[in-house]
């Protein structure tokens, strides 16, 4: 991830991306590092959130192109099963993809919209407001207690 900070603002973005699909990554590092690193913190809030956000909306559009019958075949998963998980998932809605964010489930419940065909524009909509929400939270912490956090560091160095 020090390579992808390397590269500022288009390594947020990037690495965002590819957090938000099912590699096991963290954009919660990526914009910690940028701001620690002196970054815009309204430019780091906009790189990480399209970034992330688009990477969702892909994850949402692998599973729009997944069928039943391939999870049945490679999987080995029952109608059953997918039946069942497609009336909990039509409970939520696109509302859903509010947790898309989440580590781990979130890439899962992205897949699971675009698979059961939830409205894309209502799930799009709602990814956005999650995925914007977590990287604000981000923001404003570092705004708050950036430099307090930073100094406390730098009591450390003697340790290191």
């Amino acid at each position: 991830m020090g390579s992808l900070t390397g590269l500022g603002y288009f390594g947020l973005f990037i690495g965002s991306f590819l957090a938000a699909t099912v590699l096991p990554f963290s954009s919660d590092v990526l914009i910690i590092g940028i701001l620690l690193g002196g970054g815009n913190p309204w430019i780091s809030f906009i790189c990480a959130t399209t970034g992330n956000w688009m990477g969702g909306l892909t994850s949402y559009w692998i599973g729009w192109l997944g069928k039943w019958k391939w999870l049945e075949k490679w999987f080995k998963i029952k109608q059953q099963t997918l039946e069942k998980q497609k009336s909990k998932i039509d409970r939520f809605g696109a509302g859903l993809a509010f947790l898309s964010w989440l580590p781990i489930v979130g890439d899962v419940f992205a897949i699971a919209l675009g698979l059961y065909k939830v409205n894309f524009w209502k799930s799009a909509l709602f990814m956005l407001i999650g995925k914007a929400a977590r990287f604000a939270v981000w923001v404003i912490l570092y705004i708050n207690y950036g430099d307090t956090f930073i100094n406390w560091i730098r009591t450390l160095e003697p340790f290191a």
